[in-house]
Formats: C-alpha cells, structure tokens, sequence
C-alpha cells in the first residue's frame, strides 16, 4: 500500500509539473557595440540573463564584444549564412546592402521612441521589417531589441553658425543624416564606434556624432572637440535589432521563441529608461569638468537640415521602391500620430 502511494504521489508530481522545452539552444550572439556603453551595449547581456531565467536554463545566449567573434559591419551576413546563429547589431549599418535599412534603425527628424515603437509594433513596422530583410535575400528572423532617445547632433572644434560652416568638414555620421551632411558638403564616414577616438585624435576626420552623451563620454569625444550640438534632428530615436537565423528561427520551439520575443520587448522599455535616466549627469559633466559648449542649432539651421532631408528622402525613395513603400507607410501613420500628439502632450517651451 505504502508503494502504491509512492507512486501515485510521483505520477501525481510529473502531472503537475509545468512544461518545460525538450531543447536546448545556445545563441551564439556577436555584438556590435560594446556593453560597456550603457543604454548602447549594454542591454544585450540584461537579455541574455533573462533569456536563461524565463527558459530555465534550456534558452542561453553567449555574448560576444565588437570583433571577438564577427565584425560589427559582418554580422548581418554571417548570421544568414549561419556562420553564427544570431547577432545583435542595428540597421542601419545595412545601408549599402539594402536602401530601406536605416529606416528601420533611426530617421531624420522622424519618430520619436515612442511613436516609433507605435509603428513597429501596432503598424505595419514589423511587418515591414522583416519583409525588407526576406526580399533582399537574407535567410533573418529580426526582433526589434533596444531604443534609445534622441541623440547629440555632433561634436566639432569650432561654431557652426551658417551652413557654410559645415562645407568641407570630414565628419563620422550614421545613416541618412549622414547624406543630409553630405549635400551640405561634409565628407561623411562611418566608422564603428571604436574607431572614432583615433580618428579624431588623427585627424583623419573633424567632426563626429555616435550618441547620447554618457555614450559618447565612454568614447571621450570631450577631450578633443569641445562643442557638443542639440538637438539630435538626425536621430531622435534609434532601433537596435537581435537577428536570427531563419533556419534556427524555424526549428526553435514556440516556448523559446515567445521568450525571445517577451525579452526583446522588455529590453525596449528597459533601454529607453536607460537611456533617459543618465543623460544629465553627462551634460552636467562636459559643462563643469570637460570645458565643453553645449550648443543648440538655431531655427535656420534645422530648417536646412529638413529641408535637405526631403530633398535626399525624395530622392531615396525615387531609387528604390521598396524605400519609397516603407516610407510611405510610416508618413501615413505619422500623419494620424500627429492629431494624437499635437492635442494629448503639451507644447515644448
């Protein structure tokens, strides 16, 4: 008898028992910015811990610093090849692969973190998102997995007071700003985050934007161009993606995709505070201790960057239609965003 209710215990136990997935994966993640710049870098190892908590250990990611395992500018490759399995990079560094690409990572003058989350997620962002990657041939899951706020507009050694100013400058600058600078004659290079101090320091370039203050004082822009200009018109919110390959993706159990994407979500939120949370301590910082001049683009000047930005938005999306299609798309959204916003949040002073 006493056997017996041993084993009916038992049985009773396993029944109650809640599932758990039979596999096991290991993401294999490079990166391409480093952990140690926060809100950039540094929600990738926060994912991989949760990943392996929610999945009970059966879901790990290991991480890999810029370069150790693939090189930032590779990942997107190397992931459809499945040289790795996933990487964790943004888009915007595929604008030389696919034209449509920044606009899924960051737009000038565009959406804020939020209306930009809006679109992504109750839109038609993710479709798009993963549209673009599956027509231009790449075998990638993407999952949208940080944002941050705006960023600073750029570091310089001099004023900038006219556009004039910027013509001749040799500048690091990301994505379609980037061809914004380019028609006000800036000499435009993107280099990985890294790489920018020496460029400096070398002179190789004049000018640099990368990101939002306590980012760009971990790359110590402050030691060598004191003037740091707002608003960030060409970034006022960024989309850092997790890719997967699709092969993996597809093999991967509805359990550890649901906690993939539940961690990739919590990462969104848990980035923008991040992110919003550190920036004055930074300004306050480069003002009192670093010697620099926060500036603010006067309203010339942000009218010719918007105006300039149509004109390379115009000519972006007569080059490619399936720019022209995503852009068209998030204008639209924007439009009814717009009626929400401009009535609900209370003017800017």
């Amino acid at each position: 008898m006493k056997k017996t209710l041993t084993s009916l215990a038992v049985a009773a136990s396993l029944l109650a028992a809640p599932a758990v997935a039979a596999d096991k994966l290991l993401l294999k993640t490079p990166i391409a910015f480093s952990t140690e710049l926060p809100g950039l870098g540094s929600p990738i190892p926060r994912v991989a811990d949760q990943l392996e908590l929610m999945s009970g250990g059966t879901l790990k990611m290991k991480v890999y610093e810029p370069g150790k395992l693939v090189p930032p500018f590779e990942i997107l490759d190397a992931v459809s090849t499945g040289k790795i399995n996933s990487g964790y990079t943004t888009a915007g560094y595929w604008a030389g692969k696919i034209p449509a690409a920044p606009l899924f990572s960051a737009v000038p003058f565009g959406p804020e973190a939020g209306e930009y989350m809006a679109w992504l997620y109750y839109g038609n962002g993710m479709t798009l998102y993963q549209e673009m990657y599956d027509q231009a041939g790449y075998n990638v899951k993407v999952l949208p997995c940080a944002i941050i706020a705006p960023e600073t507009s750029g570091w310089f050694a001099s004023e900038i007071n006219s556009p004039e100013d910027l013509n001749g400058l040799k500048m690091r600058f990301f994505g379609l700003g980037g061809k914004v600078m380019q028609k006000l004659g800036v000499a435009t290079s993107l280099l990985p985050g890294g790489e920018i101090f020496p460029a400096l320091e070398k002179g190789a370039i004049d000018a640099t934007e990368f990101s939002m203050p306590a980012i760009d004082a971990r790359l110590g822009f402050h030691k060598l161009v004191k003037f740091n200009y707002f608003p960030g018109w060409h970034q006022q919110a960024t989309v850092f993606e997790l890719l997967i390959n699709k092969d993996v993706w597809n093999e991967t159990s509805d359990q550890h995709k649901a906690i993939i994407e539940s961690a990739c979500k919590a990462s969104m939120a848990d980035s923008f505070a991040e992110g919003e949370a550190i920036q004055h301590a930074a300004l306050i910082d480069n003002v009192e201790n670093n010697g620099v001049t926060i500036k603010q683009w006067s309203p010339e000047m942000l009218d010719t960057f918007r105006a300039t930005w149509e004109e390379v938005a115009a000519e972006e999306a007569a080059n490619d239609a399936f720019f022209a299609k995503v852009l068209a798309d998030m204008n639209e959204f924007r439009d009814g965003y717009n009626l929400w916003k401009t009535n609900a949040f209370l003017p800017r002073q």
